[in-house]
């Protein structure tokens, strides 16, 4: 019996994988330019369905069991095993300066005032953003006040030197780590002026060896002062979030941050209302801080409110504790919200930056 073409075959594949669609983005895996690599011999049809964001766990594997069942399916002649892989390859937003590397996307966190949860915040979208498939690093930009090293349980951790006089980022939960708490002495306080200060943010992005990162968040410093100016005229930012809680006291500063990013032509990626409301344990919604107030400057700006997250007192505990509560407590309702805001904010990435591709055989496809 005669082997069928192998042309034949993967073209038939491509028609059949034309009826699979993406739970996310609601768009069949061929046009959306997802499928890569295919490959026919002796038999057995293999290929990659590369998402150019990340994902959920459960989704990718749903993807993936959907193109398999499809091609097994249509049961195509002379195809006798099938092997569907797939990987997460994001895409560079936006074209970053040589002194970042391989760092394809920079997502700055900012708030207008302090204590509204935005470090924390910062961590968990990071660990969210790298459950889902991507390489994340933190650059932790309060120079003053950083609490990323104490968030992820990384306070005695010391970078290392590279021959070429570079800091290695210190590795901790997945992620990649710069911070000023890593460099000052016992815990000193940092009594610098401004310029003193954007230096450390001009090394912290040019003499810090940053990995292959998907995604590089920054931890900015509250307030629209010489750290944030520094950032938006040297780092190639994709875009900011902005966190508030939803108090009217926090909301002004929030309206000026916003503003800031504005002025100096940074897309704003959303907000994400910190600190919504408190679950009573009848499962009563308890708004301590009021009710709509992210919702409210998120439509005044024209911008998505990613997300709301609830008060626990995990998350507290779990920053002191070194475990952020992402990782620590993992199926709670609050780590669910975590992960709805990360993928948000990847949605809005794509839109901000229109960043998706149509399918050509010819480049996407190895032929046999």
């Amino acid at each position: 019996m005669a082997s069928p073409d192998s042309n034949v075959v993967l073209e038939r594949v491509v028609e059949v994988l034309r009826g699979v669609e993406d739970p996310e983005l609601k768009r069949d895996v061929v046009q959306l330019g997802f499928v890569k690599n295919m490959k026919f011999e002796n038999g057995d049809l293999s290929f990659d369905i590369e998402r150019d964001r990340p994902t959920i766990n459960v989704l990718r594997e749903r993807l993936r069991d959907a193109c398999l069942k499809a091609v097994s399916d249509a049961k195509i002649d002379g195809v006798l095993g099938v092997f569907v892989n797939v990987a997460v390859k994001v895409a560079a937003e936006k074209a970053a300066p040589k002194f970042l590397g391989n760092v394809k996307n920079v997502i700055a966190v900012a708030s207008g005032k302090g204590g509204v949860g935005k470090s924390t915040t910062a961590v968990n979208l990071a660990l969210a953003l790298r459950e889902s498939g991507a390489s994340v690093g933190i650059m932790d930009a309060d120079i003053y006040g950083p609490s990323i090293p104490l968030m992820l349980g990384a306070t005695n951790a010391q970078p290392r030197v590279t021959p070429e006089k570079k800091l290695l980022p210190v590795q901790a939960a997945g992620l990649e780590l710069m911070s000023m708490g890593f460099l000052a002495q016992g815990g000193e306080a940092v009594i610098w002026r401004g310029p003193m200060v954007s230096n450390m943010i001009q090394q912290f992005l040019g003499a810090v060896a940053w990995g292959a990162l998907d995604y590089l968040v920054i931890d900015l410093p509250p307030g629209t002062g010489d750290i944030q100016l520094t950032l938006t005229q040297m780092a190639p930012l994709t875009g900011a979030v902005i966190v508030t809680t939803p108090q009217e006291v926090a909301l002004i500063d929030a309206r000026k941050g916003l503003k800031m990013f504005e002025k100096v032509n940074v897309p704003i990626l959303g907000i994400i209302e910190n600190m919504s409301y408190y679950v009573e344990e009848s499962g009563k919604q308890v708004h301590i801080f009021g009710k709509g107030g992210g919702e409210r400057v998120a439509k005044e700006s024209g911008v998505p409110l990613l997300g709301q997250i609830p008060i626990d007192a995990a998350v507290a505990e779990g920053g002191d504790a070194g475990a952020p509560v992402l990782t620590a407590r993992p199926d709670s309702a609050i780590a669910e919200a975590i992960r709805a805001s990360a993928r948000a904010t990847i949605a809005r990435l794509d839109e901000v930056t229109a960043g998706s591709g149509s399918f050509d055989p010819a480049f996407s496809m190895e032929w046999k």
